[in-house]
């Protein structure tokens, strides 16, 4: 270690990411010191369950922690809560924090994540919530437990659909409004994104797809929403969906972001001893001369992990084929691979059953695979699609 650091691994960010690298550099026998910044009040915690269990009720956000205080006590692991990063100053190797205090670091991993995209058309009200952490799903729970009265969802993305099939499990009037022409359009093709409209409209969702928002009124109740089509949708509740942005503001007069950071395969950025990794990070994708941003809980968490290779000084792994799941009404979905434009799709099993797999082929790229309640079936999937990737 150096006597001339804060911090031999400093971690800006308290999500999936930093936790990996922390676990791996522990358990790969670094001893250095390591200090991670949460922005949030709380050690880093478990996201998937904030749209699904915590809105359900199931489970408490109390009980979301990825480990125990003891833990990292006992791998010497300092967390610095409510400590937010405010700027990079990477040729003295110092980061400055919204305090105004200044960490100097060996080596940097920023992993801050990304922020929901705002729509100002919205305004500001304790009607209107966004969901990224613990505390908004809180905040949206307690909006939601009564079971009454209706929620629109704008966006058709994972987060919004999936808030919407907890809302409905609890017995509220739900509208989804989409501006593209499917749900999950810049993941899934046309088919299969009107195939999850379909599940949706099944449980009773009002699905509005090619429909944009144009204005909103707030009453003294409701809020009122004129959609593009001319029609309207009232709401007591409403959530804004519409994608996330890259946290990375803060990196802007290193030259690194806004947007995501493009890193190599270890994780490094162009900055000597910074890294990144999770949302904030655009790593290679299975073509070398690809950069794909993955905002998904699996490779956060393989990213984290190969920055702790890199900082170890080992190799990083030949990364598997993406992954991402969502539960929705009751069904397990699972997309594995990068779904191509322009893609041939071949059904295996019976889409109205809830009950197959959906192969993705493009005669240039590898294939991808979209699972429907088949989770036995996805290490044959990933191995087919990691066969066919480039070596």
């Amino acid at each position: 270690m150096s006597a001339t650091v804060d911090a031999d691994v400093l971690i800006a960010g308290g999500g999936l990411a930093a936790q990996r690298c922390c676990e791996a550099l522990r358990r790969g026998g670094f001893d250095g010191r390591i200090v991670v910044l949460c922005d949030e009040p709380r050690a880093p915690y478990d996201r998937p369950a904030l749209s699904k269990a915590v809105l359900m009720g199931e489970r408490d956000v109390s009980t979301l922690a990825y480990r125990e205080p003891r833990w990292y006590e006992e791998h010497e692991i300092e967390l610095l809560l409510g400590a937010a990063a405010r700027e990079l100053d990477a040729t003295a190797h110092v980061v400055e924090l919204e305090d105004g205090s200044r960490l100097r670091y060996g080596q940097l991993l920023t992993a801050t994540g990304s922020r929901p995209r705002p729509l100002p058309l919205f305004g500001e009200s304790e009607r209107v919530h966004e969901l990224r952490t613990a505390a908004d799903a809180q905040a949206l729970r307690d909006r939601l437990a009564n079971g009454s009265g209706e929620l629109a969802v704008i966006g058709a993305g994972l987060i919004g659909l999936e808030v919407a099939s907890a809302a409905r499990a609890l017995g509220l009037a739900v509208t989804v409004i989409e501006a593209a022409p499917t749900p999950l359009a810049r993941a899934l093709p046309p088919a299969l994104g009107l195939w999850i409209a379909g599940l949706h409209r099944e449980h009773g969702v009002d699905v509005r797809l090619a429909t944009a928002v144009e204005s909103v009124e707030h009453g003294s109740r409701d809020i009122h929403i004129k959609l593009s089509d001319g029609s309207y949708v009232t709401a007591e509740t409403v959530l804004l969906a519409v994608g996330t942005v890259p946290a990375t503001e803060w990196l802007k007069s290193s030259g690194l972001g806004p947007g995501a950071i493009g890193v190599d395969a270890g994780g490094r950025t162009q900055l000597p001893d910074v890294y990144a990794a999770g949302d904030a990070a655009c790593y290679p994708g299975p073509h070398p001369e690809q950069r794909i941003p993955t905002q998904h809980w699996e490779a956060a968490a393989r990213q984290g992990a190969t920055v702790a290779r890199s900082l170890l000084g080992q190799e990083p792994l030949p990364p598997p084929p993406s992954m991402f799941w969502s539960d929705q009404h009751g069904r397990r979905i699972q997309l594995v691979g990068h779904s191509p434009d322009g893609c041939h799709v071949e059904l295996d099993g019976d889409p109205a059953a809830s009950d197959f797999i959906a192969w993705l082929t493009h005669t240039e790229l590898p294939p991808a695979a979209m699972l429907v309640n088949r989770p036995d079936a996805l290490p044959q999937a990933r191995a087919r699609i990691a066969a066919s990737l480039p070596n």
